[in-house]
């Protein structure tokens, strides 16, 4: 999957990758690319945090809460107005992400993600028309059978 974002020019932001390590041995990763929200106004861009991951025996340590920590700091320093994620409301609601549909985001694929799994955060540049159907990259529509531009 990164190979297929890295050649994907709309999707690949140099920078917004981001390893974690320990003792200079990499423990985690989290990926941001960019994604586009069509709106009633126009086409918006967003990000989409994909994949988050951590080496199963540094779970649990708060390696993950740190790297998303840093990829919303990221993204805020960078004016995007908001992140989209499909992934756990357990875990990703208390780091910042809300359910994306009560939020104006319909699920780009309703009969493949779970209820409250789509999950949007609201960064200080959104403003509230800057609601509606994602879009995302080959890549990742093609992994998780989403729309793509």
């Amino acid at each position: 999957m990164l190979d297929g974002l890295r050649a994907t020019a709309e999707a690949w932001i140099p920078g917004l990758s981001f390893v974690a390590r320990l003792d200079d041995q990499p423990v985690g990763h989290v990926l941001l690319t960019r994604c586009w929200i069509e709106t009633s106004r126009r086409r918006v861009d967003a990000l989409m945090l994909t994949p988050l991951s951590v080496v199963p025996e540094h779970q649990g340590q708060g390696i993950g809460t740190a790297l998303v920590a840093h990829a919303l700091a990221v993204a805020t320093a960078g004016g995007w107005p908001l992140v989209v994620l499909e992934g756990s409301p357990h875990f990703y609601g208390r780091r910042g992400f809300a359910a994306a549909e009560p939020l104006g985001f319909p699920s780009p694929s309703p009969e493949h993600i779970p209820a409250g799994a789509y999950q949007v955060a609201l960064l200080p540049d959104h403003e509230p028309w800057m609601t509606g159907t994602l879009v995302s990259s080959p890549p990742v529509a093609a992994l998780n059978d989403l729309p793509r531009f």
